[in-house]
């Protein structure tokens, strides 16, 4: 899904998820549950977890320096801390550098382009490219 360059991610977060579609091996229609979800700090908020808990989609998500403090400064009231596996979230690595990848090419990186439909075929071309 591309947006505008002022808009931030974490608010177009449902309408991502609704967009995933996963075709398995043979027959039938696609999945849209992810196994999992690894995303970096600017996910972390209280809507896109209760998002994710409601369709039974584990997160790794870290937490926010001042979410951790908010919550030892509330004391026993603050709840616990969400669930957060390193070890896992080392498998992020592979987005960042797909867009690395993506922003060696100066078109997508300063984004000339004035329309959505242009920059994201600029993107598809890229990533053909790289791909190949």
């Amino acid at each position: 899904m591309l947006t505008a360059e002022n808009i931030n991610d974490c608010t177009r977060f449902a309408d991502v998820m609704a967009g995933i579609r996963f075709q398995g091996h043979g027959p039938g229609r696609p999945r849209t549950r992810p196994d999992r979800v690894i995303a970096d700090k600017g996910y972390s908020s209280r809507a896109i977890r209760g998002y994710l808990k409601r369709r039974g989609i584990p997160a790794t998500i870290p937490e926010r320096a001042d979410q951790q403090a908010n919550r030892k400064r509330t004391g026993r009231t603050g709840g616990r801390p969400p669930t957060f596996d390193p070890s896992i979230y080392t498998r992020r690595n592979v987005v960042e550098r797909c867009f690395q990848h993506l922003k060696h090419y100066r078109a997508i990186a300063t984004r000339y382009d004035k329309t959505a439909q242009s920059y994201q075929t600029v993107i598809n071309l890229a990533s053909l490219i790289t791909w190949l």
